[in-house]
């Protein structure tokens, strides 16, 4: 074989290792499949600017909405398995293929369509109400949804999302009837909340701990297995004699089938972000902890997670108004 020749072959052996040792050499998209003022997008923009500092290109936000996060999940699934598009989701990601399956759908993708990349956070969602309102305890709110069956209205981030499954757990436990009112999104429920369109609604901290500390919102408890350490005084729903326990977690994915080294190279970046100062200083101003788990871990927590999400999914069955709003 002359040099030429061989130069050649040695070429097109190295070239897919050089391209993929050189990742990346432009921009990034992190898809954030809920609109801005929700857990996703409160954890996804200070993570991707801290990530610019590892990955040494832009990090780029797009709030890609719709259908309670499922047409971001379903656009970074579908997307090149390359390392410029990747997804800031949450917990919900693990619903749509069986709600979907439920509601007599094809589902937009399926959980093997993404490759785990890292947990980083994971809080219970929390009920909250108006502090104007009638209910200042969860008693009070039981006993009048038990008296005024579908009376008391509650906003969700969508049909199946992961704050209308977590109310839906909670009216299951206690025996209520609850009329739900989905939104695009986690940002647009507390909104809906503070205006007075709806009574209630479950909410990450982060997207509801400035509301409670300004004494808008009322927390009546929460769905974790423990008391939030920023709500002390706040009881859990188990501790109350309800079976309802829920978190809404962050996690970052990217396409099936993006090669090793680029998901090393991201799972690299997620980490140095999720142990920075930078980051962690934004997520303590949003009363968030940071709970990082690097891909193998998380893939095991997230497996254990869609199960249990799965389960509670199909008790809740055919959603009536799952073509509204």
């Amino acid at each position: 074989m002359s040099r030429i020749a061989l130069f050649a072959v040695l070429a097109v052996l190295s070239f897919p290792g050089m391209a993929q040792d050189a990742y990346p050499t432009r921009p990034i998209t992190m898809i954030v499949p809920f609109p801005p003022g929700g857990v996703a997008d409160i954890v996804g923009r200070p993570l991707a600017a801290t990530m610019e500092k590892t990955l040494n290109q832009p990090v780029v936000i797009v709030n890609r909405t719709g259908a309670g996060g499922a047409v971001g999940m379903a656009a970074a699934a579908k997307a090149a398995p390359d390392g410029y598009t990747i997804l800031m989701a949450l917990s919900s990601i693990s619903i749509f293929p069986v709600s979907d399956r439920i509601m007599g759908r094809t589902p937009p993708y399926e959980l093997a369509d993404f490759a785990p990349i890292a947990l980083v956070t994971a809080d219970p969602t929390v009920l909250v109400v108006r502090s104007d309102g009638p209910f200042k305890t969860v008693k009070d709110f039981v006993d009048y949804a038990k008296a005024n069956p579908g009376k008391i209205n509650y906003s969700s981030s969508g049909v199946y999302g992961t704050l209308h499954v977590a109310m839906e757990m909670f009216a299951g436990a206690a025996g209520i009837k609850l009329f739900h009112v989905p939104y695009q999104g986690g940002g647009p429920a507390v909104r809906a909340l503070l205006a007075g369109e709806v009574q209630a609604s479950a909410q990450g901290p982060a997207a509801a701990i400035a509301q409670i500390r300004a004494g808008k919102m009322r927390a009546l408890a929460g769905w974790g297995a423990e008391r939030l350490k920023l709500l002390p005084d706040i009881p859990t729903l188990k501790e109350l004699g309800y079976d309802a326990e829920f978190y809404i977690w962050s996690g970052v994915f990217a396409p099936a089938g993006t090669p090793a080294p680029v998901v090393g190279r991201l799972r690299e970046a997620v980490r140095a972000a999720a142990n920075a100062a930078d980051f962690r200083s934004a997520m303590e101003k949003v009363s968030t902890p940071v709970s990082y788990l690097d891909a193998p871990e998380f893939r095991k927590f997230w497996e254990r997670d869609a199960k249990r999400l799965a389960a509670a999914i199909e008790k809740i069955g055919p959603v009536e108004d799952a073509k509204k709003k």
